[in-house]
């Protein structure tokens, strides 16, 4: 729907709180049962998954200790993503979150763009997470036997189960799944915190400074490396932006959102910087490897048994954690794209429990052509999908902080006011974000094999997109005539 269209009906249903609909019509019929609990839990699981528990050996061992620094540069990107969306989210909730945003700030283009690189995001994402399920329960002996495939279609099976009952077993199973990540991270960092103070030997080594002024420093390969993980620490990060989708099935969004954002920066600062920071005092980064957890390479070192078999574990429920998400929030966004015409006309149905099943389903049969590619490339696809997930990642973070550059000239302009909790220094923090972002998008080019071919990929993306819109541009049209007539009468 256009401004001007938006500005109307809003003038317009204004007058009776009563009989007023959804600022986006796909906001309707949802349940409100998640909890405060649920949504810091929500946000706290979006900040800590298999980039940490999986990905930091490797990039400790290709950056060094500098490693840290990159967690927390970007991690304050992200968090300021977070906040430009969580003052969205209290100046209108919605399910819809930024796709509903992107409509009412950038117009159905806008959205239409963004819905379907956050869907392209969280498909591919979820081929990687079964995949990564796959490869982590091959771990034990009593599943190698079993196809990789047949572990990933059991693994999607069960999440789609799940996920269909209704938003608050959803919940349920993301608060749990995260309060067994903190509960990991919560216990190692206990025992690297006594294993520095009490300077009991890692690998033959007194852990603290020395071992990382004894390898190279801060920056043992050079600051190159550390500026090409960029790419993949960004990646880590993926998943805070479910606040903003949550919150349109909570009671009170203007009391939980603000808590939940808020306590992202601690989070990230505690638990990846601090983590990182550890595992650099405690080992050189050439110990560490992208193949093994690093927090099983240092409690292999100290003796303890069954340290591979606890973290194999949490990985797994980290990957369990993030497919859960991405079915949930896809399904939220799709449903939104549905009612004004820019998805599926199917993608808007709901079950009897409130569940937006038709999103969860494309997005599952997304993930079922990722059975395939784990039968016919078991060895290369989580990578594959890996690069292309990054692509939807940072193409939405840059339209959220879009959206928040035009809401913030519309309230200067006295067109909306925006509520107490603010981005601070729009519109500087804004267009620093956004370039920020697109110089990592530009580092892809540096890797060859792998990140050069994914930015190819971009033509073949805008392309697709463009076609795609030529295809619905009547249908979205139509659809935003008929809402206004609804809103005006």
């Amino acid at each position: 729907m256009s401004k001007d269209a938006v500005d109307t009906a809003k003038a317009t249903a204004s007058r009776t709180d009563a009989s007023r609909p959804p600022a986006d019509a796909g906001d309707a019929g949802y349940s409100k049962d998640l909890k405060a609990r649920h949504v810091n839990m929500i946000a706290i699981g979006g900040a800590i998954g298999t980039g940490l528990f999986l990905g930091a050996g490797g990039r400790l061992h290709t950056a060094g200790p500098a490693l840290a620094i990159a967690y927390l540069v970007c991690g304050t990107f992200a968090f300021f993503v977070v906040r430009a969306l969580g003052e969205l989210v209290l100046y209108r909730p919605s399910s819809g979150s930024f796709v509903s945003y992107a409509r009412e700030f950038l117009g159905e283009k806008g959205a239409y763009v963004a819905g379907w690189m956050y869907f392209l995001n969280w498909s591919t994402t979820g081929i990687a997470d079964i995949t990564a399920i796959a490869l982590y329960t091959h771990y034990w002996s009593f599943f190698t036997d079993i196809p990789q495939w047949v572990l990933a279609l059991i693994a999607l099976a069960v999440v789609l189960a799940v996920n269909l009952i209704s938003v608050k077993i959803f919940g349920e199973m993301e608060f749990w799944f995260a309060i067994v990540k903190v509960a990991t991270l919560v216990s190692f960092m206990l025992v690297g915190i006594f294993l520095l103070a009490t300077q009991h030997h890692v690998d033959g080594q007194k852990p603290g400074l020395g071992v990382i002024t004894d390898h190279g420093g801060l920056l043992p390969h050079g600051l190159m490396p550390v500026v090409l993980v960029m790419q993949g620490v960004i990646f880590a990060y993926a998943a805070l932006e479910l606040v903003g989708v949550a919150a349109g099935e909570t009671a009170e969004p203007e009391k939980v959102v603000p808590r939940a954002v808020n306590s992202i920066m601690w989070r990230v600062g505690l638990f990846y910087v601090g983590s990182v920071v550890l595992l650099a005092l405690l080992l050189p980064g050439s110990v560490y490897s992208a193949d093994e957890s690093p927090f099983v390479t240092v409690l292999s070192k100290i003796g303890v048994s069954g340290a591979g078999d606890v973290m194999n574990l949490v990985v797994l429920t980290a990957a369990m954690s993030s497919l859960n998400s991405g079915l949930y929030s896809t399904g939220r966004i799709l449903r939104s794209m549905a009612t004004a015409g820019s998805a599926p006309r199917f993608t808007a149905r709901m079950n009897r429990s409130q569940v937006p099943y038709g999103g969860i389903l494309l997005t599952c049969a997304v993930c079922v052509l990722g059975v395939g590619l784990n039968y016919l490339m078991p060895d290369q696809a989580f990578e594959i999908v890996l690069n292309v997930a990054s692509l939807g990642i940072i193409s939405t973070w840059v339209i959220i902080m879009i959206c928040h550059l035009v809401f913030v000239r519309r309230a200067r302009a006295g067109l909306l006011t925006r509520p107490s909790f603010r981005l601070p220094g729009s519109p500087v923090t804004e267009t620093v974000t956004i370039l920020f972002l697109l110089a990592v998008l530009g580092l892809m080019w540096n890797d060859p094999e792998v990140g050069r071919k994914t930015l190819l990929l971009i033509p073949v993306i805008a392309v697709l997109l463009v076609g795609g819109w030529f295809a619905v541009r009547r249908r979205v049209a139509r659809n935003a005539e008929e809402e206004l007539r609804s809103l005006t009468k």
